[in-house]
């Protein structure tokens, strides 16, 4: 997970590993108030103003970590604000600075429609309470000298979902909210975080039931050169997993069945984007609803290797993990069967693995689960790959435009389009995260810093082809369709 400010992940990171120590213990309900007092003794306060407050943000945490709302309000967003953290956060987002000469044209003044600026002894000032957050002033100032301080939650959010209420809490718009969770780790207060599975995952340790670790394509690298999926397997059944499985076979799944749709539409005529970035049908569901039947129904990997594994042992629980904060929201869907029970993204994995004083070591690359291509689906233009490779085995045209949509910004303006009847292209790849999901918002390491052990790894897979790798898996055993 990443933060400018190592305070902010110091304090996540000892909650969720406090948590999950206690929830191994089977002692959290009792223990789990003590919490804000073992971690904040005070008596001095070490981050904010007083250890009171110190202490209700560890409360607010707590609740998150066990998976519900931090405060008193009921929501299934997986996406949270955690109001104590957000308090000390600036409330006015256009201030004038310093640099303001109270100039006699007064084109700041003169700019706004609203009535919130007026002129002060020495320069200018604008009333929070009548300004629009409009930032005509700010354009209009020949000096540069109103500043704009857009909160950086509302920056980050990619779909407007930000706003704040009479407090300056920011509140988020569930109906916008495609949570994605870039706001999460763009707050330098640590308040906005997502509700987690550990506790009910542990709980289904303790209680005897198998459960299963799906690990993302985009985790080889995230630990290193040294740490492979084996490496991670050991680990994993360390603390309690039955066992592991790549989600990169899972890619091979869902590559091979969008190669099935997207030769079809093709010949028909239509356009269709790809399904497996939950953040990007989110976006379509909500901001683009009319083009929903344009997205594949082909199910994403995470869901393909559940289906798998629910098919051989309908008892077994899946959990994914990954970076991708928007997977908690698709697991909790109930329109789609057989998806992956709970969630976990990589600080929450390593909080698990903490709490057990586990630690992945080296181990030789031995074992491969998916092909090269289903390894790469975490890149952008990895899922573009992986279907043209399938329509090359198949002997289909693979002479399609796709368009790869690499960010948000790139998949709004390809679904804007596409509304309008005006894409060029055949088809939509789109990754709400730069990147793809190797870009996700709770990686452990950044694309940049990862990708010379990633490719170092990726290196090692062998060159065997989606539909040859698939044919080891039972695959008529589940539906590949929502």
């Amino acid at each position: 997970m990443l933060a400018d400010d190592a305070t902010v992940l110091n304090i996540k990171h000892q909650v969720l590993r406090e948590v999950a120590k206690l929830a191994y213990e089977g002692a959290l309900d009792e223990k789990k108030e003590l919490l804000p007092y073992e971690l904040i003794p005070g008596p001095k306060a070490r981050f904010r103003c007083c250890i009171y407050k110190e202490r209700e943000i560890i409360r607010q945490r707590v609740r998150l970590t066990e998976g519900k709302c931090p405060g008193d309000k009921e929501s299934d967003n997986m996406i949270q604000v955690i109001s104590a953290a957000c308090e000390d956060c600036p409330i006015a987002r256009y201030v004038v600075t310093d640099n303001c000469r109270k100039c006699m044209k007064k084109s700041c003044q003169q700019a706004c429609r609203f009535g919130a600026i007026t002129m002060g002894r020495d320069r200018a000032y604008i009333d929070p309470n009548q300004c629009k957050e409009c930032g005509l002033c700010s354009k209009a100032c020949p000096y540069n000298a109103i500043a704009d301080l857009m909160r950086p939650c509302r920056r980050a959010c990619p779909v407007d979902a930000m706003s704040y209420d009479e407090n300056g809490i920011c509140v988020i718009d569930e109906e916008k909210c495609i949570q994605c969770g870039h706001c999460i780790h763009s707050c330098p207060f640590g308040a906005i975080g997502s509700k987690t599975f550990i506790v009910d995952i542990i709980n289904a340790m303790r209680a005897g039931k198998k459960v299963y670790a799906m690990v993302a394509p985009a985790t080889e690298g995230q630990f290193g050169k040294d740490i492979t999926m084996e490496s991670i397997r050991t680990g994993l059944k360390k603390i309690g997993f039955e066992d592991m499985v790549e989600v990169g076979l899972g890619g091979d799944m869902t590559a091979a069945s969008e190669a099935e749709e997207w030769a079809e539409a093709y010949k028909d005529g239509k356009k269709k984007t790809t399904s497996c970035c939950p953040a990007f049908v989110n976006m379509v569901k909500k901001h683009f609803p009319e083009l929903y039947e344009n997205v594949s129904t082909t199910v994403s990997p995470m869901c393909a290797v559940s289906r798998m594994l629910k098919a051989a042992d309908p008892e077994a629980v899946t959990v994914f993990i990954g970076p991708c904060v928007a997977k908690k929201a698709e697991s909790q869907d109930k329109t789609i069967e057989g998806n992956a029970d709970y969630v976990l993204t990589y600080g929450e994995m390593r909080a698990m693995l903490k709490a057990k004083d586990v630690h992945f070591e080296p181990e030789e690359n031995a074992k491969q689960e998916a092909s090269i291509y289903g390894k790469k689906f975490a890149n952008s233009s990895g899922v573009t790959a992986a279907v043209i490779k399938c329509l090359e085995e198949a002997d289909e045209n693979t002479d399609l435009k796709v368009r790869v949509c690499n960010g948000a910004a790139e998949c709004k303006a390809a679904l804007t389009l596409l509304k309008l009847g005006r894409l060029p292209e055949d088809f939509v790849e789109g990754m709400v995260c730069e990147g793809g999901c190797v870009g996700g918002p709770s990686q452990h390491r950044t694309e940049k810093a990862a990708m010379k052990d990633r490719n170092m790894l990726l290196d090692q897979a062998d060159d065997r082809g989606v539909h040859a790798n698939l044919e080891n898996y039972p695959m008529d055993s589940f539906s590949m369709h929502r």
